[in-house]
This record gives structure tokens, sequence and C-alpha cells, in this order.
């Protein structure tokens, strides 16, 4: 029996797929993948979402699915998945005892447990699959022939170490595919192959839709679309034509708010209004090796900038820094990750903030008055910024192009800042700047405010000879400046030294 017989079957799935208009394009991109005979209203379409002239009649093993959002591509996943496990003869490949996965793959188990609850459903709403499972948990479903399917997150290490009959990994274009990240998209992949090394015909799937120009989803799309050399299948195509149930006025009210995102979305075009905010090398350059945190100096005027968070799913982050010769200095970061309690963090960030001395800092308009109320009773006054974060980011980036900020060796900060995107709205030419979708930038947030803020703060006074003559000389008095007893007794030029009078300098800065 192929997939689309078990599709059609009343006592298997076809109570899954009623709606022949959902899913008629969907049996021919099964018809391609599994090597079945193509008609010609099959052909035409499989011509337009493969850029192809000529169709592999053996199938393929490894496929590529760039397809708009809603078009049906989880339960399609999971369809596939179910019919290698209960269809597919694997005994071969099988050593006694040995468990064969089917991996599925996302950025976190929460995304990849809506393909393994279609899995679930088309093998337990099943009497005749329903008997082949051995037994369940939340992320697991072991079936009497030796095969579980698993839900696994999106990193290189939970990979490894399992023999993988099949993967299938969900919206590829979301996983990080930064070189700085602990688990890059190509590194994830790489642990998979050989993981499918040792198992003739295992499947290796990949569908998403579409997002920025990089990572392993752009590269494969753009070597194998097209390519009729090429064993591996690119399936290219927008939600509606794989889905046309979807209502077009809900794409073309996207494509209208947002057209670089709505393409992205439902027309499955990959993004050219994304590049990275700034390169790896003037990141690399601002880092000051081996440098973690510098401590308190006395004659330094310091800055402070908070990124306030209630525990939720992001960071609170703090950083501080100063102004010195023409750069900005960072000195210390402070990183609390959820779960916490926000008193707590607040308690111990002002603890630091005194060390320096610092007793205003500022910070976004997170969570409203609670920021400002929770400093105040530490005895610290919030200021709000005066720019949005995106507005900070721009800022920021003249300070690092121009190497006028000396950063601490932190990677996570580095990982942030290599990762931040900046978007050109279209019609307005105005840049925003952010995290990609799924990331963070709690710490460069914090960083990249308090860097701006040193920027525009005066850098502490250094009290010298004319400074003091300045202070001490009458409002508009012409004479010159004669050193005064603190009785009001002048004194010779000579009888008493600087330091006797305002206390050993030692070459450091004073502040008035």
């Amino acid at each position: 029996m192929n997939v689309l017989q078990a599709m059609d079957h009343p006592e298997l799935w076809a109570g899954f797929f009623r709606n022949p208009e959902t899913w008629s394009a969907w049996r021919t991109f099964l018809k391609a993948l599994f090597g079945l005979q193509l008609d010609d209203t099959d052909l035409d379409l499989y011509r337009r979402c493969t850029g192809r002239s000529t169709v592999n009649a053996l199938g393929h093993t490894e496929a590529w699915l760039v397809v708009g959002r809603r078009g049906g591509k989880s339960r399609i996943l999971a369809t596939t998945a179910c019919f290698l496990a209960c269809f597919k003869d694997w005994r071969p490949y099988l050593a006694p005892g040995e468990v064969r996965r089917i991996a599925i793959i996302a950025t976190d188990k929460r995304q990849a447990k809506v393909i393994f609850r279609y899995c679930r459903a088309l093998l337990t709403k099943v009497p005749a699959f329903e008997e082949l499972i051995d037994r369940e948990t939340d992320d697991e479903i072991y079936l009497t022939n030796g095969i579980a399917i698993e839900v696994q997150s999106a990193s290189f290490r939970s990979v490894r170490g399992h023999t993988v009959i099949a993967a299938l990994c969900d919206e590829l274009a979301y996983w990080f595919s930064s070189e700085d990240s602990s688990s890059p998209d190509i590194e994830i992949i790489n642990a998979l192959r050989p993981a499918m090394a040792t198992v003739p015909g295992a499947f290796f799937l990949a569908a998403s839709s579409p997002y920025a120009r990089r990572g392993e989803l752009w590269r494969a799309y753009r070597q194998h679309w097209a390519n009729d050399n090429s064993e591996v299948l690119c399936w290219h195509a927008a939600t509606r034509t794989m889905n046309p149930t979807v209502n077009q006025r809900l794409i073309d009210n996207a494509l209208e708010e947002d057209p670089a995102r709505g393409a992205a979305e439902y027309l499955a075009e990959f993004r050219s209004d994304l590049q990275a905010f700034v390169s790896r090398e003037v990141v690399e350059a601002a880092i000051v090796s081996g440098r973690r945190e510098l401590p308190y100096r006395d004659g330094i005027r310091y800055a402070a900038f908070v990124d306030p968070s209630g525990a939720s799913a992001d960071s609170m982050t703090l950083a501080i820094g100063h102004k010195q010769d023409g750069a900005v200095v960072i000195d210390a970061i402070r990183e609390r990750t959820p779960p916490f309690s926000p008193e707590s963090v607040v308690n111990e960030f002002c603890g630091l903030i005194k060390q320096y001395k610092i007793r205003e800092i500022t910070g976004d308009r997170y969570a409203g008055e609670w920021p400002r109320e929770q400093f105040r009773k530490n005895g610290i006054e919030y200021k709000t910024s005066e720019h949005s974060k995106s507005g900070i980011y721009v800022e920021f980036l003249p300070l690092l192009n121009s190497g006028r900020v000396e950063l601490l060796d932190h990677p996570k900060l580095t990982t942030q800042l290599c990762a931040l995107e900046r978007r050109t709205g279209r019609g307005t030419g105005r840049d925003s700047i952010d995290h990609a979708p799924g990331g963070h930038d709690d710490i460069v947030n914090a960083v990249a405010g308090c860097a701006v803020i040193c920027e525009t703060v005066a850098p502490a006074l250094k009290v010298t000879d004319a400074v003091i003559n300045m202070f001490r000389r009458p409002l508009g008095s012409s004479m010159p400046y004669v050193p005064m007893s603190a009785s009001g007794v002048p004194l010779g030029p000579h009888s008493v030294s600087f330091d006797q009078l305002y206390g050993p300098a030692n070459g450091k800065a004073k502040v008035i």
C-alpha cells in the first residue's frame, strides 16, 4: 500500500483528508516524493513548484518544502512520518533490541508537538494502527515494530547517539543560523546525517515558510530548486497553491499591512529587506579580549541602563559604563534569566549600581510604573529612555563602526549583537532593528542603551588650578586668582600647595 492509498482508505486515513480541494496539491507532492505516477495535471503543478522539467521516477529521500503559512505542511509531515513508521519494513536494518527513531525537530519541543499531535491522532484514531502502539510518553510514541516517533528541540546534541530512519525538520527558516549560536541549523543537520547513514532509504524532510536569505533553507533552495540534476527535491509554493481554502482576503490584508512579511508568510518569498545589523568583524574589533568586568574607580562618572523583565520569557539585564578619552567603555554586565523574582533582581542590581556611585539609571518603558517604583525603593531614580529600542541601536551603530566603544569579552553579548537584524520599511525608508524571530537581545539592549547614554554625557571634570580659579574668583572680577585659606586669609602663591588645599589628586579626575 502506498501513501495515497492509505490516505484514501476508509478504514485508515480517509477521514483526515475529506476535502479533496485542500489536499490535491499535496497529493502531487507525495507522488513526486515517493516516485508515484504523475498525470498531466500533476506534471504542470510539479514543474511550477520545483522549477524542473524532468521527474525522478524513483522518488526522493530528501526534500525541502518552502511553502507559505497555513499551507498544510505540518499534517503532511505527520502523515509521511506515520506512513514510514507503519508501512515500510525497517527490520533488515534493526539489530535485536534496537529502536529506530523518527525525529520531529523544531525550534523547541512546543513547536515540534504540533506535528507530534497529528501523528498521535493518525495512529490512535485508527484501530489497525492503535494496536501497534506499545507505549506513549509526552514526547514519544513507541511502536511494537521497534519504531519510535519522538519530539526533539533544535539541538545538535540531542540528535547524536541515535539511529534515525526519518528526520522531520519543522519551520527551519526560524532556527538559529548564526555561527555564534550554540546550535546553528547547519550543525543540527550535520549531526543528523550520520545518524541516518546506516539506514538505506532514510528520509530527511525540512518544511518551513521562508524568512531571511540566509541559513540552510535558503542554501538548499538556491542549490536544489530548478535543478534537474539534483537528487534532492525542493518544493516551492505559495499558501493558496497548496491549500486554496485559505481566505484570499486574509492574505491581501497581510500584504497591505506589511508587504515584506506578508509575501514571506503567504507567497513563500524569501525576504530581501533583511540584513545583518553589524558585521562580526566590527563586533570583534570592539571586544577587549579577556576583559570580563572593570571595577569602580574614583573620579569617573558612570552611567547605567537596565532592560527590565517581569520574569516571563525575557531576561532582566543591566549594563554599566563610562566615557574615557573619547570612547565609551562598558564596565559591567548583569543578566538574570527567568524564572526569577523581579523585586529580588532589582535589589541585586541596585547593589551593583551603588558600587559605581550611580544614583540615576535609564531604562525602557516596560511595565509602566513598576520599574520606577522598585528602583525608587532602593534610592535609585529610574529615568525613561528617550529612544525606542530600535532607535538605541541606530545611535549605537556609529560607535561600533568608528571603533569608539570598548565591549567586554562576553560570548552571549557577541551572539546577540551579531544576530540583530535591520529591516528597511518599504515606502518609508526607515530602518527598524530587532532580534530575529525566536531570538533574544536583552543583553545587547542594555549594553547599547548604556553606550548611548555614556556618549551623550560629558565625562567627569578634572580638578586643576584653572578649574579652582574659575570657581574661586569673584563673579565678574578681572583680578587674578589668589589662593585663600579656609578663614579667608590670602595666601602667597607658594605658601600652600594645591594638594594641601584640596586633597591629593594622584593624577585622577576629581568630580565637582
